[in-house]
């Protein structure tokens, strides 16, 4: 019963698995096994009762002398037995028990020790300064369960495992609780034994082919026929640039169509936003405004391919959602109704279209669009790329879905191909299955990863209409789509994110999901949030589906991604049970579709009392500057 409900699971203790010596004893022993290994115990020995059948000599084979098989002597079957001659002559097996239990655990806690010391001089860790992490402050992950990390600490000379929140759900793929891990390793193994990797094109396997219905009975629902499988949100990116570019080139006849070796003598760009992040592969960059990641230091190649927008953003900020335009727009005449809402949903109705903002956001497109065609003759916007609603790595942003929405319309009219970026937003993330359902409009292609396996394996996929697959039909096949990643479709993959699919959308499974309604409930308190949202400094508050985020006011030049604002708050935090990485100033909770409304509101108390003090202590550090900031001592 501990087991099944794996109230023992975060400690990882050694466990001895109590065999069976009868006949038939070998499966259920091996069944009892395998089913703590897939659960993420470990078996140090196994014990079993000698009746003389020699279950130990099939079972050690089976394991592969992987662990220890101990025998003890018949137990007296009278009743008037006290066990004493049996305890006596089992002495010496219960002895090496304890040996191989304290050996174990020995091993294990100077794994962990090694680990720390050498992790700093063995790994390149990406995103990761090398020169401020030393050797004290790497933290060491024993395990996972659930939403939780079990990290090794030493306290005044004690060894011990800590539990803490994944805040940062490990780069934004996390979502399974303790439950669902154990049902995707079943999954996961299950494909592994059955197809280990096969190939691909031309081919089809139930795990690829379930995984592939899901997707366009969900998130592709009503306006998606084809699914392209890849490895990782980057290249579903690449591949997703490469379907709208030469859709808008067969839509509109240019030059060196038809020629399949001809690179064409017109260029094609793509329409963008500022603060948008579609990865890191070179293509994807390339679709993305100038920012840290692409610098000379990191992309020497860059030259940004793109038509980039200022958008309009949306964040609370003294207990108020908010709506801040860039100066850029022509919004002199806006009044309070227009910035300033009591509710998301507000922002979300589609009687905005007829607003004066939705104007302005009209003029803005409009005009950006033409200037760039007046001034760049032999050059096209092929395509638009987005992030509905949510950038993320740009800081947490809260794009006004109307801008977004009034972007895609105009394309539309253009017939330039629109792409959805929800590598970051699919899959109940943003508290809808799609984010497309927020902005209320559809893409034509749109690349999903992350959420979709559950986090516990890589695995994205491109969605795309069928008119945009028809732009590769043809009778060469040079004009198919030659994109391919030798892990396509891995079975593994295509399980998990089946699995995890009808998991998340499944009121029986899935607790947050509200009947009928297709959407998550409410998952962080909004008091805590409101009343964060007023504090000095704080400077905006966003919180949508699973993602609670909080910009910190910056002084001077500490501010966006290089920013060490947070530094000593995240460490505090992960003192109180929070393992969070931030984004510059920006420190953010994030839990995963199942995670309940109780567990969300005690991470948000956790924060709420760490940041007043923290602001209490802003407030001093500033009213001080003002005083003496520019006396010299």
């Amino acid at each position: 019963m501990i087991i099944r409900r794996g109230l023992l699971r975060p400690f990882r203790l050694p466990v001895i698995l109590v065999g069976d010596g009868r006949l038939g004893g070998i499966s259920a022993t091996i069944s009892a096994y395998e089913s703590l290994e897939v659960r993420g115990y470990d078996t140090v020995a196994i014990v079993l009762e000698g009746l003389g059948l020699q279950n130990e000599i099939s079972l050690l084979s089976y394991l592969r002398n992987r662990l220890p098989i101990f025998v003890l002597p018949p137990v007296p079957k009278e009743p008037s037995n006290n066990l004493i001659d049996w305890f006596s002559e089992s002495s010496k097996i219960f002895s090496s028990l304890q040996d191989v239990m304290l050996s174990y655990h020995r091993k294990r806690i100077q794994s962990l020790h090694d680990m720390r010391k050498k992790a700093s001089n063995i790994f390149w860790w990406p995103f990761t300064q090398h020169k401020f992490v030393p050797m004290e402050i790497v933290t060491v992950i024993d395990s996972r369960c659930g939403e939780n990390f079990a990290i090794h600490k030493v306290r005044h000379n004690k060894e011990m495992l800590v539990s803490q929140f994944d805040a940062c759900a490990s780069w934004w793929t996390q979502g399974p609780d303790a439950i669902l891990q154990t049902e995707l390793a079943r999954e996961m193994g299950y494909s592994a034994a059955r197809y280990g990797h096969v190939m691909f094109p031309e081919n089809v396997y139930e795990p690829s082919f379930r995984c592939a219905e899901l997707l366009l009975e969900g998130v592709g629902k009503g306006w998606a026929s084809r699914v392209f499988f890849s490895d990782n949100g980057s290249t579903a990116v690449e591949i997703a640039l490469k379907m709208a570019l030469r859709k808008f080139s067969f839509d509109h006849e240019l030059t060196g169509f038809e020629n399949v070796n001809s690179s064409g003598v017109d260029e094609i760009r793509v329409l963008a936003l500022n603060g948008s992040y579609h990865g890191d592969t070179l293509g994807a960059m390339e679709a993305q405004a100038p920012t840290s990641y692409t610098g000379f230091l990191q992309h020497p190649w860059y030259s940004g391919k793109g038509l980039f927008l200022k958008p309009p953003t949306v964040l609370i900020s003294m207990e108020i959602w908010n709506l801040s335009i860039p100066d850029c727009f022509e919004s002199d005449n806006f009044g309070k109704d227009d910035l300033q809402f009591s509710s998301y949903g507000e922002l979300l109705s589609r009687d905005r279209d007829s607003s004066d903002v939705a104007r302005c956001y009209f003029s803005y497109i409009s005009n950006q669009l033409l200037e760039f065609s007046a001034s760049n003759p032999n050059k096209y916007i092929g395509a638009l790329i987005i992030e509905p609603v949510i950038h993320g790595s740009g800081g947490m942003h809260m794009i006004d879905p109307l801008f977004q929405r009034m972007l895609a319309t105009e394309c539309r009219k253009r017939r330039i191909p629109i792409i959805f970026d929800e590598v970051f937003s699919g899959f109940w993330r943003l508290g809808r299955e799609s984010a497309a359902e927020l902005l209320d409009c559809l893409p034509d292609i749109a690349c999903f990863g992350k959420l979709m396996t559950g986090g516990i394996i890589p695995l994205a996929a491109t969605l795309a209409t069928e008119t945009v697959f028809n732009a590769f039909r043809g009778d060469s096949k040079l004009i198919a789509l030659l994109h391919g990643h030798s892990y396509s479709a891995h079975a593994m993959g295509c399980a998990a994110a089946v699995k995890s699919m009808q998991w998340f959308k499944d009121p029986t499974t899935n607790i947050n999901i509200e009947h009928g309604e297709g959407k998550l409930k409410e998952l962080w308190d909004m008091k805590f949030v409101h009343h964060i949202s007023s504090l000095p400094a704080v400077k905006r508050v966003v919180a949508l589906g699973t993602l609670f985020a909080i910009e910190l006011r910056a002084k001077g030049a500490d501010l966006g991604y290089a920013s060490l604002q947070a530094s000593s708050l995240v460490q505090q935090l992960r003192e109180d049970g929070i393992f969070m990485r931030p984004l510059g100033n920006v420190i953010y909770l994030m839990c995963g579709p199942c995670t309940s409304q109780h567990f969300c509101s005690q991470q948000l108390i956790k924060v709420h009392q760490r940041i007043s003090k923290f602001s209490e202590a802003w407030v001093k550090e500033s009213q001080f500057d003002q005083t003496y900031g520019n006396q010299i001592f």
